[in-house]
């Protein structure tokens, strides 16, 4: 796990404000922003903040098993100096309204080392797939804001993909979870049936990207142009 060190400079341990500020009914969020070793320092309060709301949804409304840290930050070994994160920010570019975390399969993640189970034909893994985890909106937005703010993740990781040779991800969810997943519109593949894990039902998926489903969905949402700040991150990652 990477030494996370995300509260204001000066100070030890996870000290630090994790309250976000205030969604702007009616103003559109910022594009994604690419956060890697690279360039995480820049994002200090924006990962603070994603820590926060993946405690708030995961552990509190969930009641996920998970690694909660000073009672406040959800995050686990997969939280490591090579986890890409991509974080959707509010217009000041100072809140954080969603992310989601993507690791490489070529090295230890989640579905090959914990739910390996649930892939009949073994873990899909390679330098040009990646594993899709804790997508995660702000507790507190509207629907009609979380949907905006999951629209532009899901775009985000289709554009980070085209643009680092990513050609497919994998992922796990809740077979209760499933339809929204689908709805989505990438183009998935089961990767098994689903199997009982503690008391609920979990069931693994193989999305496919190409250029075509990004102009796709790009016009289904009529959300033309990047959401993904690729000016900010072109070398913040090497895959």
């Amino acid at each position: 796990m990477q030494t996370i060190e995300i509260g204001r400079k000066g100070q030890t341990g996870w000290k630090g404000s994790h309250a976000a500020p205030p969604f702007a009914t009616g103003t559109p969020p910022a594009a994604a922003r690419l956060v890697s070793r690279h360039n995480r320092d820049i994002f200090r309060e924006q990962r603070l903040q994603m820590h926060a709301a993946r405690k708030q949804v995961f552990v509190d409304q969930l009641h996920w098993n998970l690694q909660v840290r000073e009672g406040l930050y959800e995050l686990d070994e997969y939280d490591r100096d090579d986890s890409i994160y991509l974080i959707v920010v509010d217009a000041s570019g100072s809140g954080h309204l969603g992310s989601v975390r993507l690791l490489p399969t070529d090295g230890p993640h989640l579905l090959a080392d914990k739910f390996a189970g649930l892939c009949a034909a073994g873990v899909p893994r390679g330098p040009d797939i990646f594993e899709i985890t804790r997508l995660v909106t702000r507790p507190g937005l509207s629907r009609d804001e979380a949907m905006r703010v999951r629209r532009l993740l899901s775009l985000a990781i289709i554009e980070f993909a085209l643009a680092h040779r990513v050609r497919h991800f994998t992922m796990m969810t809740h077979m209760a979870f499933l339809a929204s997943v689908l709805a989505v519109g990438w183009d998935c593949e089961p990767l098994g049936l689903p199997v009982d894990t503690d008391g609920v039902a979990v069931a693994a998926l193989r999305i496919d990207v190409d250029a075509a489903t990004l102009g796709r969905l790009q016009a289904e949402w009529n959300l033309i142009g990047p959401a993904l700040a690729f000016d900010l991150t072109q070398s913040a990652v090497s895959v």
